[in-house]
């Protein structure tokens, strides 16, 4: 697994911590189900920009 590098200002991480601890869960394993979770609604956003888009052609076309 890759290690990076990230900055974020002190009263973040601060947060980001204490919702690891709350959590139960260890701030990297926090950040990457928040990253995945991020990247997954993202994809369904786009997918259903592209639907809406091709019904918007269909309607235009047909």
């Amino acid at each position: 697994m890759a290690k990076i590098l990230i900055t974020m200002p002190d009263d973040f991480l601060n947060k980001v911590d204490g919702l690891a601890l709350t959590e139960q869960k260890s701030r990297s394993q926090l950040i990457r189900e928040a990253l995945k979770t991020y990247m997954h609604r993202l994809s369904k956003s786009q997918e259903k920009s592209a639907q809406k888009n091709a019904d918007i052609l269909e309607n235009l076309i047909g």
